[in-house]
């Protein structure tokens, strides 16, 4: 849909779709498009099913996110939601890795309690320390943003929200941190 027929089609479909809520009005406004939200699903999450299952996710999205926002362009909107489905999709995958824990590195004690082999949990405990210490040493904002961010694994928006900080801010304030946490650690390994 290129054309200023179909640019007026679109908005047409969209008002409709907003009074009715008729899925059959949002199929049609979502199907010229399909094809490109699922390549934008497969340039980020790199691989075919997860695409695909994006696709239909985004579209259960739409039904809800449609009726509370006011679009002028469809198509540029869709993009910017499909982008951001597929990046929150892939953290939510990280998150899923770092939080199974890896019984790999552990060992049954003979009186049946679990026990970490004693020079690697020496260097996570000491890291820990230092990490704790470089976190103290962060400006205010560095570090509840961080704390948020990655202890308590809020998004941007919802650090915006909690905070008041605003969301250039709040990503200057992560980026920052991790900066300053980077060279604090690394000065902490000279030693």
């Amino acid at each position: 849909m290129t054309d200023k027929n179909d640019i007026q089609e679109e908005k047409l479909l969209l008002e409709q779709f907003r009074e009715t809520q008729d899925l059959d009005l949002l199929g049609k406004l979502y199907q010229p498009y399909m094809h490109l939200v699922y390549g934008v699903c497969l340039k980020y999450l790199k691989d075919k099913d997860l695409a695909q299952d994006a696709v239909m996710a985004i579209f259960e999205e739409l039904v809800i996110k449609l009726p509370k926002h006011e679009v002028e362009n469809f198509k540029s909107w869709l993009y910017v939601l499909s982008k951001n489905h597929c990046l929150m999709e892939l953290r939510k995958q990280k998150r899923q890795k770092t939080d199974n824990f890896d019984f790999s590195d552990l060992e049954l004690m003979e009186n049946g309690q679990w026990k970490h082999h004693e020079e690697d949990y020496a260097v996570q405990e000491d890291n820990l320390e230092r990490l704790t210490a470089c976190i103290a040493q962060l400006k205010k904002e560095q570090k509840r943003c961080v704390e948020l961010f990655y202890l308590d694994k809020k998004s941007y928006q919802e650090i915006t929200d909690s905070t008041s900080y605003e969301l250039k801010k709040v990503k200057s304030y992560i980026q920052n941190a991790k900066r300053n946490l980077k060279q604090c650690m690394e000065q902490g390994e000279e030693r």
